[in-house]
């Protein structure tokens, strides 16, 4: 239910234009993209998020703040650093710097940027959920295998087909998707839940 507005915690100019956002940019990645990018993390973060906002829903922002939070900053520093250098340091943004991938599609994707910044100032507001860590990364369970089966291989959504970040080595697939698995929690939500949960015992957020 959404809150009252005399109790709403959150902007209503932020839920409306979020809301905006997704209306541009769900139909925009359908026609440009096809539906299987839905299945990207931070894609489905967008429609967490827009319910989030809505219902200042403090464990489903702390969820989509862990899922965007490090991976938007790792977008922004290799994307930077390719436009400055020609050289991606992490991996995994080539397609920003692809002549033949839609000039559309790239402007989207900028959105990598805002997440971390909308998600960020919620939590602030709200507070951070501890509940977040496990929930988010059932969420991760359960996309990477959908990710291998739904998806084709040369889309390699959430990486599931081929490691592309910081040039890890090849393993098995039996072996790389739980490894996948393990590493995107304990490198990307793990430390965040951390700093979140280390926040909120100091009274810093929420």
């Amino acid at each position: 239910m959404q809150p009252d507005a005399r109790h709403s915690r959150l902007p209503l100019t932020l839920k409306l234009a979020f809301s905006a956002w997704i209306v541009v940019w769900v139909p925009s990645v359908l026609v440009l993209l096809g539906p299987q990018n839905f299945f990207w993390v931070c894609n489905l973060a967008n429609l967490l998020i827009l319910v989030g906002l809505w219902r200042e829903s403090r464990l489903i922002l702390s969820t989509q703040w862990l899922a965007v939070a490090l991976i938007g900053l790792f977008w922004g520093i290799d994307v930077g650093t390719a436009w400055l250098t020609g050289v991606h340091p992490i991996g995994g943004t080539a397609y920003m710097l692809d002549p033949d991938f839609p000039t559309a599609a790239k402007l989207l994707s900028l959105y990598h940027l805002a997440l971390p910044l909308v998600t960020g100032y919620a939590v602030y507001r709200l507070g951070y959920a501890p509940r977040a860590l496990p929930w988010q990364a059932g969420l991760v369970v359960l996309l990477v295998p959908l990710s291998w089966w739904l998806t084709d291989p040369e889309r390699n959504i959430n990486m599931v087909h081929e490691p592309v970040i910081l040039g890890l080595f090849d393993l098995p697939t039996a072996a790389y998707l739980p490894f996948l698995v393990l590493s995107w929690i304990v490198v990307l939500l793990l430390p965040m839940h951390l700093l979140s949960a280390w926040l909120q015992r100091r009274g810093r957020i929420g």
